[in-house]
């Protein structure tokens, strides 16, 4: 007489723990349950340690060309070049939060320059109005590419692309050359700072990080930009009007934009109708960000971590312009540092929990089947 056994089979009575040994899969996975906190750095952490050896060895490599790294004019050359990267990294962290991207920061840039050197003409009087009018301007900018990627749902690549080139074609067939001249306050503006150490362009980057950081952490709009980068049909579903906080990433970042071509404006003196896409601020700001931490995906990121990526461009592009090295080479030390980041994130990034139900488990046997533990 046989009898079908109905209870789950004891672990212990499993051919692995008869033998005292555990399967690799099995092993694999209790050490990924394990927390990992105390062990493993976050991307913020990560991308900081990764500038303090940048640092030291940027300070080797300048003290072999005969150079001080931390003399007084190199660490102004490297926070005056963090300024304006890193005000448009900043406004690229908030769009590309919420799941969109901004190819239009260099003209916008460009704009930013002409249209405020034209209004102030050299003009101390003008100063407030040509800062204004060029900001408000800087803003129907990125309101008509909120627009476009929110209620007509074209993707941030291609409504900003075409945005961008709008704008770039505005400034070619109306400005050439040099344009208008910038107030003498504003000139002073970019040559000021504190001790002849820090510039006020990096004090204005500094007081632009931490308002959006606390805009980010503390505020609705903060929480539902991540909401929308994390998944923007849940996010809608949840409640969230999806379409304010992409509008607002994008003027935001039209309007950081602006301010750094204004800054620009300072160190220049006159507006320049190219000196945006020359910089190539649309692909360095997107890498700053992707170095920093923040996801192209949208929906995990922080301004810190964006700071960080900027510091390790304006470091590495310093002592390159140091040792006079090539400007391809430049390039291919920036790509190459931006493909190992990404890399890196991309890894640290797998989920490291086991499935619910592993393949290993016991499972109760079904009602009217028989198991191989049969009893005569």
């Amino acid at each position: 007489m046989s009898a079908t056994t109905d209870r789950t089979p004891d672990p212990a009575s499993t051919p692995e723990a008869a033998t005292g040994t555990e399967s690799r899969e099995s092993v694999r996975r209790r050490r990924a349950a394990r927390p990992r906190g105390a062990k493993q750095l976050d991307s913020t952490a990560l991308i900081y340690l990764v500038l303090l050896g940048v640092v030291v060895v940027s300070a080797v490599l300048t003290a072999v060309e005969g150079r001080n790294f931390f003399s007084q004019g190199n660490v102004w050359a490297v926070l005056t070049a963090m300024s304006v990267l890193g005000l448009i990294s900043i406004g690229q962290t908030l769009v590309i939060l919420v799941g969109s991207l901004d190819l239009s920061v260099p003209y916008v840039v460009s704009l930013a320059t002409v249209i405020a050197a034209g209004g102030m003409k050299g003009l101390d009087s003008n100063l407030s109005a040509a800062v204004f009018n060029t900001l408000v301007l800087c803003a129907v900018v990125g309101l008509a590419m909120g627009v476009l990627v929110s209620v007509f749902d074209v993707h941030g690549f291609i409504a900003s692309l075409g945005v961008g080139l709008i704008v770039s074609g505005y400034l070619a067939t109306n400005y050439q050359g040099s344009h208008g001249d910038a107030s003498p306050a504003l000139e002073l503006l970019g040559r000021s700072g504190i001790a002849g150490v820090i510039p006020t362009a990096f004090i204005i980057l500094l007081v632009a990080a931490v308002l959006v950081t606390l805009l980010l952490r503390y505020t609705r709009l903060g929480h539902h930009l991540y909401a929308i980068g994390g998944n923007r049909e849940v996010a809608r579903m949840s409640g969230v009007r999806t379409a304010v906080p992409v509008i607002a990433a994008h003027v935001m970042c039209s309007l950081l934009a602006g301010l750094a071509g204004l800054l620009l404006l300072s160190r220049t003196g006159v507006g320049l109708p190219t000196i945006g896409s020359q910089g190539r601020y649309d692909l360095l700001s997107i890498a700053a960000v992707v170095l920093g931490g923040t996801l192209l995906a949208g929906g995990k990121g922080s301004v810190v971590g964006t700071i960080g990526g900027v510091a390790i461009f304006a470091v590495i592009d310093n002592v390159m312009g140091v040792m006079q090295v090539n400007p391809f080479l430049k390039d291919f030390v920036r790509g190459l540092v931006i493909v190992l980041a990404v890399a890196v994130y991309a890894r640290r990034s797998v989920v490291r929990r086991p499935p619910r139900f592993a393949g290993n488990r016991p499972s109760l046997p079904i009602p009217g089947s028989t198991t191989k533990e049969e009893t005569a």
